[in-house]
């Protein structure tokens, strides 16, 4: 039986909702429905799932778990109580600390959020846009991540962070966008992926590049992404895919999204998720770092520049 919904329906999460909250992807959700009945969620007036928040903090608790080591069948039956024991009495593979991000870890976990603003800018400010993505943020994405999963980070602190960095580096881009300067980039998400940050960095490190961008935000369906690279005359149309973006919906998109984009534009996939296709994929460009993106655009560059050249 599902459970039963709480006094106040506001405090039900749609799966989305859970989905960020948990990092779970909707896939997974109702895989585990479906083989383990948990969880077993509600439904809404519009038939969609809505889960209890005591159902987010056992899903949250078996996505630790995993991260631990577990496997999700040997331990999804057992009860919040008894998943926090088992989590009291290990602990995950600790990195090497690194005393120039713990500085930020501490300010986020201690809920400083101006003097971790300052420090993110002043970080930025000293390292230049770049350096500042590939040495300050992208390694500090996941030393708040491994905290999240230790469960030393709450969620709400982990979002703070999340959205501090954003702010900093919208900032940061409209200070240097280009006017018009090739190629034309494209940046979006496909449906379901709703991590922003890891678009926002590519956004960022294609327009230290010099590319101009045209960013859509998150979510676009396949036939507007095509249309919005035929309508903005896009070089290229890049897509990110966060970790928790299951990879079969990534190949899939990304191969329904080829036949409908215009000839001329070229695809570009990157984030976490990428990292787990194994299989090229037609016409498709696969970057597994960010820091790949500054020799992609030259590449791009010289193949444009000779192909100009030729004609």
């Amino acid at each position: 039986m599902p459970d039963e919904p709480p006094e106040n329906p506001a405090m039900l999460m749609n799966i989305s909702a859970v989905e960020r909250d948990t990092g779970l992807s909707k896939d997974t959700l109702r895989m585990w429905e479906r083989r383990y009945a948990f969880p077993t969620p509600g439904r809404d007036r519009y038939g969609e799932r809505v889960y209890s928040p005591n159902q987010v903090q056992k899903l949250r608790l078996i996505k630790r778990l995993m991260g631990l080591g577990y496997r999700p069948g040997k331990i999804i039956g057992q009860s919040i109580e008894e998943l926090e024991l088992v989590g009291s009495t290990v602990t995950a593979p600790q990195p090497e600390s690194d005393p120039a991000l713990d500085v930020f870890l501490n300010l986020i976990k201690s809920n400083q959020s101006a003097e971790l603003r300052h420090h993110l800018a002043l970080a930025l400010a000293l390292q230049g846009l770049k350096p500042f993505i590939l040495e300050t943020v992208a390694p500090l994405n996941s030393a708040v991540g491994n905290a999240w999963m230790n469960g030393t980070l709450a969620v709400f602190e982990e979002h703070l962070y999340s959205e501090l960095v954003r702010s900093i580096l919208r900032n940061a881009i409209s200070a240097i966008q280009p006017q018009g300067n090739a190629p034309r980039v494209l940046l979006t998400s496909l449906p379901g992926e709703q991590h922003s940050l890891g678009l926002l960095m590519a956004e960022a490190m294609f327009v230290v590049e010099g590319a101009f961008c045209i960013p859509l935000g998150n979510e676009t369906p396949v036939r507007d992404i095509a249309a919005a690279a035929l309508g903005h005359r896009a070089d290229i149309v890049a897509l990110s895919f966060s970790a928790s973006y299951p990879e079969h919906k990534a190949v899939e998109g990304l191969q329904d999204l080829r036949p409908l984009m215009p000839h001329a534009s070229q695809i570009w996939a990157g984030g976490s998720a990428v990292t787990r296709i194994r299989k090229p994929l037609a016409d498709v460009q696969l970057i597994g770092d960010l820091a790949d993106i500054a020799g992609q655009v030259a590449r791009w560059r010289n193949a444009s520049n000779g192909s100009l050249q030729a004609a």
